[in-house]
């Protein structure tokens, strides 16, 4: 018998909600959600979180833009080319308009330059572009960025958000965005309003994306209830989560980069104070077991502070303590623990008879001294707080949560390099950044280095910051960051890469 059309219509809605459930989203319109907070995408200023710093790159195009594998492709210039001496780079920017209406000039886009550039002086990044001496008009659509020493890494560095240029305090896309409650809007623009060609067809090539910025267990929620395609943003705090997510709602993908993951040593109190010290703890860490509970395949532990092997790593800075066993490693550092922890005691005994009494950061003498650590909310972090508390329970120390990294001893550094050079550890770990201990020293080898005359003798002065920076025990490496997404299968423009950055453009086009 067939159904009646009365009954038709009653299974039309459940009929439509098992197809939207399978496609997994409305094909006009691609749903993001970004970890963080509610208000992210809509931060101004230089220090935005990570869906801001997407907004940012997708509605206003620097001179080169990464695109979805991590490699520099056009945006505002359209070719260039660098010199032998590697001490110039030419770019050529394309025909069309500012959004504003006005062309596309040499003059309006080192103006543009010169501002972002200025933006970020006083910042790690600024460092980073150190090398760019000054930016020049060639002719009409030419501009030149001249460096007082070669930077293989300029493209790189030029493709950032940070990097993105303003012109009558608007960017030029390729996107526009739209504020609709806490949802940020991302619509491509058609390149004929720009005085590009025409693409025919434009709006059905394109979708819009709704992106969203939500703490890692709502975005993972949603993810899992089918109202998210994709999920970006997710760090070691919220790793935990992924267990949640079943192989038919999609997978899980981890960026292969390289950076900064491990401890900054905040001040130099109480046990702090002595190098050898800070070096106890870093020598406490079993740094396989760490991450052990993660379950995350591949992933390499490491006592460096720069990623082992990356492009001018002479290879004369190994493992540390690489000849100990932990027990034995664990043993040293216990027997500084008891030493610092008897003079202390001593002073402390002084201190009573002079009628001075305090009471010292570090904890009291029977119990052990007391270090507090600053670790951003997440089950992931709850893990490496047991964990470390373990570790540092083996050499007498006592770990604690603190509120803040302003109130800490010790805080969590977790940052993804943007380029593969030992100069942007050094740089992020250099007195400059004001996170923390620091090296004076260190910092002053890099700027020899940045100086030095050829690759060789710059390495050797990089090896050799690397190696007082080490010496200070400031930084306590554990091996390189985590960054993963949750993508459902049917989401194109998406894949994973070593900057851990995943653009917007590519993944507002439809397939075809």
């Amino acid at each position: 018998m067939l159904p009646t059309r009365k009954a038709f219509r009653a299974l039309a809605p459940l009929v439509a909600l098992t197809l939207g459930a399978c496609s997994g989203f409305d094909n006009s319109t691609l749903n993001v959600a970004v970890i963080g907070e509610l208000s992210d995408p809509f931060q101004s200023g230089k220090d935005v979180t990570a869906s801001g710093q997407l907004i940012r790159a997708a509605t206003v195009e620097g001179l080169v833009a990464f695109d979805e594998k991590g490699r520099v492709i056009p945006a505002l210039a359209d070719r260039w080319i660098v010199t032998d001496d590697g001490q110039s780079y030419i770019f050529r920017l394309r025909d069309g308009d500012w959004a504003s209406g006005d062309p596309i000039s040499a003059e309006s886009a080192k103006k543009a330059l010169d501002t972002a550039l200025k933006s970020l002086r006083r910042t790690t990044f600024a460092l980073d572009l150190a090398g760019l001496d000054e930016v020049r008009v060639m002719a009409g659509r030419v501009i030149e960025i001249r460096l007082d020493r070669p930077m293989p890494y300029l493209l790189q560095l030029l493709a950032q958000p940070e990097l993105g240029l303003y012109e009558d305090k608007q960017g030029n896309g390729p996107m526009r965005m739209k504020k609709i409650g806490d949802v940020a809007r991302l619509t491509p623009i058609d390149p004929s309003t720009l005085g590009l060609p025409e693409i025919q067809n434009w709006d059905k090539r394109t979708r819009n994306i709704d992106l969203l910025s939500l703490s890692g267990p709502e975005a993972v929620q949603r993810f899992n209830d089918g109202k998210t395609d994709l999920v970006l943003g997710g760090r070691i705090e919220d790793f935990p989560l992924t267990r949640s997510v079943g192989i038919l709602r999609g997978t899980i993908q981890l960026d292969p980069v390289v950076g900064l993951f491990g401890l900054q040593v905040m001040n130099d109190k109480g046990f702090l104070a002595d190098p050898a010290n800070r070096e106890a703890l870093a020598m406490a860490i079993d740094r396989d077991a760490l991450i052990e509970q993660f379950r995350l395949g591949g992933w390499k532990p490491t006592t460096r502070i720069v990623t082992p092997s990356l492009d001018g790593d002479l290879g004369t800075i190994g493992e540390r303590w690489s000849e100990q066993s932990l027990e034995e490693r664990r043993a040293v550092a216990a027997a500084r623990v008891r030493i610092w922890q008897a003079s202390a005691k001593q002073d402390g005994d002084k201190e009573k008879k002079a009628g001075r009494a305090e009471t010292g950061s570090g904890g009291g003498a029977a119990a052990g001294p007391q270090i507090s650590i600053w670790l951003p909310q997440g089950e992931g972090s709850d893990i490496l707080l047991e964990k470390l508390g373990n570790d540092f329970a083996a050499i007498g120390l006592r770990l604690e949560k603190a509120e803040s990294d302003d109130t800490a001893d010790l805080a969590l550094v977790d940052d993804v390099a943007r380029y593969p050079r030992a100069v942007w550890y050094l740089n992020h770990l250099s007195c400059r950044a004001k996170f923390g201990l620091c090296s004076q020293e260190a910092d002053a080898r890099v700027s020899e280095a940045l100086a030095a005359a050829t690759p060789e003798e710059r390495a050797a002065l990089m090896t050799e910051a690397e190696a007082e920076l080490t010496a200070e025990n400031v930084y306590i490496p554990f091996g390189s960051p985590i960054r993963w997404s949750l993508v459902r299968g049917s989401v194109d423009g998406f894949a994973t890469n070593s900057w851990g950055w995943h653009p917007l453009m590519p993944l507002a086009w439809l397939p075809r």
